[in-house]
C-alpha cells in the first residue's frame, strides 16, 4: 500500500494499483501525515516569512506562493516578521523545527543571526523579492532598478523639471533591497536627463498610512514638486489621499507614480500609474526552486538568481489619458 499511496520508491503494475486504491476508498483510509514526516523527515509543508502581510504587495505574493505551493501538493505557513530581526530568527526556527520541505524568505535586510540559522540548519532556502548581502542563496527577484527607471521617465517626459522621490526610512543603499534599488533607479533616470537629486529624496516608511503623514507636510509647501515617484503603491496610495485632503489635483498638479501594481492600484482616485512583476510567475519559480533536489548544488551568481522583467503599467496619475 506505502508504494501506491507515496508513488514509490519501487513501481507498482497497473493492476495492483487499481486495486490498492479501490481497498483505500472502501476503508476511507486517510494517511498519517505525521508518521510520514517522521519517516521522511520532511513535511508536506513549506514555511514563508513576509515583512507584513497586511500591505497589499506582500499579501498578494504569499496568495501566489500558496496557489502555486497547492500545484505541487503542499501548503504554505506564512509568518509575518514585522521588520523585525527577533521575529524573522523566531519563524526560521519554528519552521525549521516543523521540517518543512524549505523555506521562501522575503527579508528586509536580512541580518547575520538570521543567516547563520539557515546555515545551521543546512535548509533549502530560496529568497522572494530581494536578495540580502547576508546570505548568498537562490534568489527570485524582478526588475528594481530598471523598472524604477521607466517609471521615472515616463514622469520626466510630461515635462517636470523634476521628479521627487519617496524612499523607505534609511535611504542609504543596501545590496538587494528592492526599495533601495527603486532609489538607485530613480537616481539613475534624473541623473541621466541631466537633474539634480539633491534634496528631492524623501523618507518614509513604506506603508499607506506614515507616507500619507509625510506627504501632507511635503505637499504644504510652496515648493512643492509637481511630480513624485514612490518607491511602493501603497506609498503612493497614501500620497494620493494627502492631496486630495490638500486640494492638490492629480494629475492637473501633481504627477504620481508607484511600483508593485497591486490590485488597488487600478480603483485608487485617479487610477495609479505603476510598474508591474509578474508575481504569479516569481511564486511558481520560487515554489519549484525550493522543492528542487538540485537547490542546493553551488553553481554560478547568474544561475543562482532567476530575475523578472518590470513593466510600465499606465493609467491616469501621471497624466496620461
Amino acid at each position: 500500500m506505502s508504494y501506491v499511496i507515496n508513488n514509490g520508491p519501487r513501481p507498482v503494475a497497473p493492476a495492483t494499483r487499481e486495486r490498492v486504491l479501490a481497498a483505500i476508498k472502501d476503508l476511507g483510509y486517510r494517511p498519517d501525515r505525521v508518521a510520514q514526516a517522521m519517516a521522511s523527515r520532511r513535511t508536506d509543508l513549506i514555511g514563508m516569512i513576509v515583512p507584513d502581510a497586511r500591505q497589499p504587495f506582500f499579501a498578494e505574493m504569499a496568495h501566489a506562493v500558496e496557489q502555486a505551493a497547492a500545484e505541487r501538493g503542499k501548503m504554505v505557513l506564512v509568518g509575518n516578521s514585522d521588520y523585525r530581526t527577533e521575529r524573522e530568527v523566531h519563524y526560521l526556527r519554528a519552521f525549521l523545527g516543523m521540517r518543512v520541505s524549505g523555506l521562501i524568505l522575503v527579508s528586509q535586510g536580512m541580518s547575520e543571526q538570521a543567516a547563520s540559522e539557515i546555515e545551521a540548519w543546512d535548509a533549502r532556502v530560496v529568497l522572494l523579492h530581494e536578495r540580502p548581502e547576508a546570505i548568498d542563496d537562490v534568489a527570485v527577484v524582478t526588475d528594481d532598478i530598471g523598472g524604477a527607471q521607466l517609471a521615472t521617465r515616463h514622469l520626466l517626459e510630461h515635462g517636470h523639471e523634476y521628479v521627487a522621490c519617496i524612499g523607505g526610512i534609511e535611504n542609504t543603499p543596501s545590496v538587494g533591497d528592492p526599495v533601495a534599488d527603486h532609489v538607485e533607479g530613480w537616481r539613475r533616470a534624473m541623473l541621466e536627463a541631466g537633474r539634480s537629486i539633491e534634496g528631492r529624496l524623501i523618507e518614509a516608511p513604506y506603508n499607506r498610512y506614515d507616507a500619507y503623514t509625510v506627504a501632507l507636510e511635503v505637499l504644504a509647501r510652496p515648493d512643492r514638486p509637481t511630480a513624485i515617484f514612490c518607491a511602493t503603491d501603497d506609498q503612493a496610495i497614501g500620497v494620493l489621499r494627502a492631496a486630495r485632503e490638500l486640494r492638490i489635483d492629480v494629475p492637473g498638479e501633481l504627477a504620481v507614480a508607484g511600483f508593485d501594481d497591486v490590485k488597488e492600484a487600478a480603483l485608487t482616485d485617479p487610477p495609479l500609474t505603476t510598474i508591474a512583476s509578474d508575481r504569479p510567475a516569481m511564486a511558481r519559480a520560487a515554489v519549484d526552486l525550493v522543492l528542487d533536489d538540485g537547490l542546493r548544488v553551488a553553481g554560478s551568481r547568474r544561475e543562482r538568481l532567476k530575475q523578472f522583467p518590470s513593466a510600465l503599467v499606465i493609467r491616469r496619475s501621471c497624466g496620461c489619458r
